[in-house]
């Protein structure tokens, strides 16, 4: 038994069919109809508490008209050309192999050239040529196919190029995963962000465009300082003025580890990739989760490697406890995934990223601006009491969709990620799953929420013949 929206539902016990409960008069099995409750909480089908998207981004006026200050004054060769390279090389990047799946490779690769081989020669000169002869063709076949992970150094001119290239992209993945906390917590108010891999602040503009003056303190951290240069002067207005257009913004260049200040939003975005390898990105995970008192938001690209770089992230902080622990809240999934189960994408094969997209005004470098769509992964980790998360879901369950909307004559196709963490595809109809559910089903696109009843009781048979 369930309800959705305004309406009352039961569950017949016998046919496991979702009933309103008018019809449920008619049914002859038997079943108890649930306390009546109000999703919508007054808001109309089209923006109900699920819809978390966005209208197509557009940089802050401000911000814009800094980085094209930045860029015409710095007068890059070929930067349009050099952009475009840029975005799709930092796209195609893909992590740096462990050196424990180096050794594992190079252990199937030495017993696959044995067998090739076929019978060894007893004799012990023959058994060194053919050592020999095994160890070049693993380290050539080695050579030839692992990927080798180029690490960037953003100076001056890497950074303007960066900006051209990434400035709006990053600003409208960040806003779109910041927004899923301002729309599901309309009463959080952040006083202090830090913002990890900061480059070019985007993560500060971002929260400030969502906050405003709420937030009292903005902590950098960026290892390169042209980048951090870079982002004083696109707050700056891109001129040398000494009048920043967001205040008290502070510019690091190494992440503090102490965990007696904490801040209330902690933004890591696309900083996680640039890190060399799985040890490094624990230990900066773990140092951002010391650093948070309310949520820790991560961003990455929506690539296989972007997912599980967040996936890794997700799993250390459920599973594994600190010897010494500052901040006895536990971390608990806010967002995108509705449940704290393994990650059934990476359970699935082949692996399909988990990601989301969020259109865009790029940022003009000639006279026309064009329409993009960042694709990205995110995740967001809150620290809460296990009383606070039972109450948020105690009269239904949410699912994630997971993928674009199909809107068809009488039925809605949704894929969802739901709250038992399975994957389920469904056709919403309103005959089914009521007019309530139907209309916010319509209603919802990729990313958003949407209010169903328990994954256990819907049918694998709703899809209209």
């Amino acid at each position: 038994m369930f309800l959705l929206g305004s309406r009352m539902y039961v569950k017949c016990s016998r046919c496991h069919f979702a009933l309103c409960l008018r019809e449920a008069q008619r049914c002859q099995c038997s079943a108890a109809p649930l306390e009546q409750a109000d999703f919508l909480k007054g808001a109309p089908h089209r923006k109900h508490p699920g819809v978390t998207n966005l209208k197509t981004v557009r940089l802050p006026e401000q911000l814009q008209v800094a980085a094209q200050s930045v860029l015409q004054r710095a007068d890059v060769k070929s930067l349009t050309e050099r952009a475009h390279k840029l975005s799709n090389f930092l796209w195609s990047r893909k992590r740096a192999i462990e050196t424990s799946q180096l050794r594992e490779k190079a252990t199937l690769l030495e017993k696959t050239f044995l067998e090739q081989e076929g019978d060894i020669h007893k004799d012990d000169n023959d058994d060194h040529k053919l050592a020999a002869r095994i160890k070049n063709r693993v380290l050539s076949e080695l050579r030839r196919t692992t990927y080798h992970r180029t690490p960037l150094r953003y100076n001056e001119d890497l950074g303007l190029v960066y900006m051209a290239a990434r400035l709006a992209g990053g600003y409208a993945a960040v806003l779109r995963a910041l927004n899923e906390i301002k729309k599901r917590e309309p009463l959080f108010v952040p006083y202090s962000l830090m913002d990890f891999g900061s480059g070019l602040g985007t993560g500060t503009w971002a929260s400030h465009s969502l906050w405003g003056d709420s937030l009292k303190e903005y902590v950098c951290v960026d290892s390169s300082g042209d980048m951090n240069t870079l982002a004083e002067q696109l707050l700056r207005g891109g001129s040398e003025i000494d009048n920043p257009v967001i205040q008290q913004v502070y510019f690091r260049q190494f992440l503090p580890v102490s965990p007696k200040v904490q801040f209330d939003l902690v933004v890591a975005a696309f900083s996680l990739s640039e890190l060399a390898n799985l040890n490094e990105r624990l230990n900066v995970i773990f140092t951002l989760w010391r650093k948070t008192n309310s949520y820790l938001v991560l961003v990455e690209n929506g690539t296989k490697d972007g997912h599980q770089i967040l996936m890794e992230a997700r799993d250390a902080l459920l599973n594994r406890e600190e010897e010494v622990q500052h901040d006895l809240r536990r971390p608990s999934i806010f967002a995108p995934c509705t449940h704290e189960l393994p990650c059934p994408k990476m359970i699935k094969r082949p692996v399909v990223p988990c990601n989301f997209t969020q259109f865009y005004y790029s940022l003009p470098l000639s006279r026309s601006q064009e329409r993009q769509q960042e694709k990205f992964s995110f995740l967001i980790i809150s620290r809460s009491d296990d009383g606070e998360k039972a109450q948020e879901t105690e009269h239904w369950d949410m699912a994630r969709l997971i993928a674009q909307v199909r809107r068809r004559p009488r039925h809605v196709q949704c894929q969802l990620c739901c709250a038992n963490g399975e994957l389920k595809q469904l056709a919403v109809t309103a005959r089914h799953h009521g007019k309530d559910m139907y209309r916010c089903a319509r209603s919802s696109d990729w990313g958003d929420l949407l209010p169903i009843f328990h994954a256990e009781d819907s049918t694998e048979n709703d899809e209209p013949q």
